[in-house]
């Protein structure tokens, strides 16, 4: 009989892209996947540490899974495992601790463990740590995209690291320098996902807007996705999350010639004061960051702009927040992400004085969120009684099939509506943060048999103010 896998994923789409390649390699191995912890051989959590919470999920659902299954491998991986591998260490029932450095070899890590024989004598006081710093990797491999957890969407990553030295971010530390995966690798992946009938293929990465500038030849973002909307099996492409820096216009002058391009940009901004900004180490000013969302809206009017906003940075002054208030308000911004300042040990930010309290950040956020909310609410309702073009998810809630249109927009379709189909929409009303559409129009289209439903857990990466499908839910 096979062994079975669990695996849990908190935080952003580039660790669901980690996930699949950890999928991969778990069933080159030759074990299946389960969704149900207790019965599983071995169980894989691929951590997130973005946050201080982020961190506390984690050593809560380990223990929880341990709870269940006492008989299983238990093994951490990802980013928390990468920080603070010691730490993990230390929470009983674990038995290896696997950083980034090593998450390629994991499927081997778990089969060298002893299987665990009793909850009294299976599992040592102290776990099996596997990591190493980043000092020498200059290069990364081509991560399967194909092992998709039951998502319609799959997430091809095409870069990772960071060599930005943002003043609050662990990501550098605990992702290593950027690197960009070779560019027939890419295309030949989208192409073969293209060819399975996949509607949409999103592209993830820590700092995409990087792509290729270590590559020998250099290469680009604008190059390879001219190569990419080539693709005559491809039907559209998403990009995740960039840097504002790095947005170049050949992008945004490429996705308004095309619709292969979802008309959808996230654009972390962090803060509308420059005061801050520039104590973030962010390198830019809020009058270039402007000038980049209205070139994106004057090219597309109707595309999808998000952003992310860290509230109570340390220093933040009520003036600061007031600043942020009123950029965020002028901005054309369609949802928003609002993160409280989370404290990271080993960063800049750390050792800066003048932390803002607690309630002052709740206080703060609440005001954020409001407004994004208004801002989000009045681009919904800019589509009531007309037409659209979505994507189907495989979410279902009260009886209605999600779906999710190109720039963004969250969408309930009657249920008998397959997932991974185009189909034409009429927007009939709203509820909640979802559009309501009547009939749906299916468009041809092959829906490719899915792999079964497995947990992804969000920890704070989706952020809040949005509440979005799990085919849908994070940015990166």
């Amino acid at each position: 009989m096979p062994k079975k896998l669990y695996l849990a994923t908190f935080g952003c789409r580039t660790n669901q892209a980690d996930s699949a390649a950890i999928r991969d390699s778990f069933f080159s191995s030759g074990f299946e996947e389960t969704d149900r912890s207790e019965e599983a051989d071995v169980i894989v959590i691929n951590s997130c540490t973005v946050t201080h919470r982020s961190d506390q999920q984690v050593r809560q659902l380990s223990r929880k899974l341990r709870r269940e299954n006492p008989r299983a491998r238990l093994l951490v991986t990802g980013c928390y495992a990468q920080r603070a591998p010691e730490v993990i260490s230390r929470i009983p029932g674990i038995d290896a601790v696997v950083g980034n450095t090593h998450r390629s070899s994991i499927a081997e890590i778990a089969q060298t463990l002893q299987p665990a024989g009793s909850v009294s004598t299976a599992h040592s006081e102290i776990a099996a740590i596997y990591r190493d710093d980043f000092s020498r990797v200059r290069a990364i491999g081509n991560s399967s995209a194909i092992q998709l957890g039951g998502r319609t969407r799959p997430f091809v990553k095409i870069q990772d690291g960071c060599d930005a030295k943002c003043s609050y971010c662990i990501i550098p530390t605990v992702r290593g320098p950027s690197r960009s995966v070779p560019p027939q690798l890419v295309l030949q992946q989208v192409r073969d996902l293209a060819r399975m009938g996949f509607q949409e293929i999103v592209l993830t990465g820590i700092h995409i807007g990087t792509y290729g500038f270590h590559l020998e030849p250099r290469y680009s973002l604008d190059r390879l996705l001219a190569e990419m909307v080539e693709i005559p099996e491809l039907v559209q492409v998403r990009i995740s999350s960039l840097e504002p820096m790095e947005l170049s216009r050949k992008v945004i002058e490429l996705a308004s010639r095309t619709d292969k391009i979802a008309p959808h940009f996230h654009i972390c901004l962090q803060s509308g004061s420059d005061r801050i900004l520039k104590a973030m180490r962010r390198p830019y000013k809020t009058a270039r960051f402007a000038s980049i969302v209205e070139l994106i809206r004057e090219r597309i009017p109707e595309a999808g702009i998000g952003t992310d906003v860290i509230v109570g940075f340390p220093g933040e002054s009520d003036k600061d927040h007031q600043q942020t208030l009123d950029f965020v308000r002028k901005m054309p911004f369609t949802y928003l992400h609002c993160f409280p300042y989370s404290d990271r040990p080993g960063t800049t930010a750390v050792g800066m004085a003048d932390h803002v309290q607690a309630e002052a950040v709740r206080h703060r956020s609440r005001e954020l969120r409001a407004l994004a909310a208004n801002k989000s609410r009045d681009f919904r309702q800019s589509f009531l009684g007309r037409t659209i073009k979505v994507l189907t998810l495989s979410d279902q809630e009260e009886g209605k099939r999600l779906a999710l249109s190109g720039n963004y927009l969250r969408v309930r379709l009657p249920q008998d509506v397959p997932p991974n189909v185009m189909v034409e929409v009429m927007i009939t009303g709203e509820t909640g943060e979802d559009l309501v559409a009547g009939s749906a129009g299916v468009s041809p289209g092959v829906s490719p048999a899915l792999p079964k439903e497995v947990p992804v857990f969000l920890a704070e990466c989706a952020g809040p103010g949005i509440n979005l499908p799990r085919d849908s839910t994070t940015h990166r």
